[in-house]
């Protein structure tokens, strides 16, 4: 095999790409990863301590991502500041279908957990400066073609133009992926006509654990328990859905008129809304690659597939896509095959498309089905919620959906990772 400057590049080294970097260096630590990243990366820039946010944007993660960090080494840290899931409600507004999943129903510890985003980036590097992964960062990379090593990566930082060859290039830069599109991958793209508000919100009532998720005429939106991970407080993470002149009236209005209007929405189960912190908000839209790997690179995170957040459903699924590539890039190198050969990731494709296909299926009916205000489909709908509480294997599927534990999940067979503090 000829010589390449590295034997994995991964554009992009945000929450998907810091992950599937950590893990090749569990699983599969003779490749040679190099991650190449815009925003800069500096040992110094990582706090002796945590001291969360108000306004810190989190991430839910499943059960089954639970399983997947500690595989990798990562989870006693994370959990130090991992908001347990412990009840779920789902409820259709002004009409009588819900049903409640509890984490001790299917003797789990919690349903999911509420991570801060800034804590989980913090875990990864911490973890990631302990091993030989190699950092371009601030850089870019700014297009890619193939050549006699595997692929021929152009690497830009600030005025400085580098050509890195490597065996694959694995593109994790996230939904809006410029490089996606450079190299010609085919995105689809369908448009919910919504935008998902996001903020921190306080009740007067504690959440005890509980996420809400609740279906509206106007669209769903999701409450999840925020703040510490051993004592209910009464901060939660809001995922409201609002269409384009509703978003509009919502954000012109003081915090008070805010609160007022979630209230109307969401109704009294956590009693009254007393604060709404920063309100960031993104249209919402579903994205698809049909052919997300070509010879030599790979589409993963959101730059493969993007989901509406109504069912927390779009890291958790990218975890489990990593989790499969890596077991493919491992059993590649006992082979002593290159990671980039296509067969290797179509194999990876092969293995990981049931799962997207039916995460997306299973987000996307729900907001079709709860899309609809039809009177026979909303009591459609009704009886099915009140059917999952009264069929133990119905809802038992629902459960494992919401867990993220129904897609197929790679094992790691390589070297056992170390829960280091």
């Amino acid at each position: 095999m000829k010589h390449s400057d590295t034997d994995v590049i991964i554009a992009g080294g945000g929450l998907a790409g810091a992950t599937l970097a950590l893990a090749l260096a569990r699983v599969a630590p003779a490749l040679r990863v190099t991650v190449v990243e815009a925003f800069p990366l500096s040992a110094d820039a990582l706090p002796d301590s945590y001291q969360p946010s108000y306004d810190a944007r989190s991430t839910a993660l499943a059960w089954g991502s639970r399983l997947i960090f500690e595989e990798l080494g990562l989870w006693s840290r994370l959990s130090e500041h991992a908001t347990p899931i412990r009840h779920i409600h789902v409820s259709d507004r002004g009409r009588f279908g819900a049903t409640r999943l509890n984490a001790n129903e299917y003797e789990q510890q919690a349903l999911g957990y509420v991570v801060d985003n800034r804590w989980m980036g913090l875990c990864l590097m911490r973890a990631l400066l302990e091993t030989n992964t190699q950092w371009q960062a601030p850089a870019e990379v700014a297009d890619m073609a193939p050549s006699g090593q595997g692929v021929s990566v152009t690497v830009k930082a600030g005025d400085e133009t580098r050509i890195m060859t490597a065996q694959c290039l694995i593109i994790a830069d996230g939904g809006r992926s410029g490089l996606r599109e450079k190299l010609g991958f085919q995105a689809n793209h369908h448009s919910y006509d919504q935008n998902a508000l996001i903020a921190n919100v306080t009740t007067s009532d504690s959440h005890q654990f509980s996420a809400f998720e609740r279906f509206t005429d106007a669209g769903p939106m999701a409450l999840l328990p925020h703040g510490s991970p051993s004592r209910a407080g009464h901060q939660s993470a809001l995922v409201w859905t609002l269409s384009d002149k509703e978003l509009e009236g919502v954000l012109a209005m003081p915090d008070s008129d805010k609160c007022q209007r979630l209230q109307e929405r969401f109704g009294w189960r956590l009693g009254r809304f007393t604060r709404i912190g920063d309100c960031n908000h993104y249209p919402l839209k579903l994205t698809t690659v049909d052919e997300p790997v070509r010879p030599g690179v790979a589409l993963v995170g959101n730059a493969a597939h993007a989901l509406h957040p109504v069912a927390g459903q779009g890291f958790n699924l990218a975890l489990r896509g990593l989790m499969t590539l890596v077991e493919q890039f491992r059993l590649a190198a006992e082979q002593g095959r290159p990671p980039g050969d296509f067969q290797i990731l179509r194999r990876y494709h092969e293995l990981h498309r049931p799962d997207w296909q039916q995460t997306v299926q299973f987000s996307d009916s729900l907001i079709r089905i709860f899309g609809h205000a039809l009177a026979p489909v909303a009591a459609a709908r009704d009886a099915g919620l009140m059917g999952l509480d009264l069929l133990p294997g119905a809802k038992r599927l629902f459960a494992r959906s919401a867990m993220g534990t129904g897609g197929r999940r790679a094992v790691i067979n390589g070297p056992a990772a170390s829960d280091k503090r």
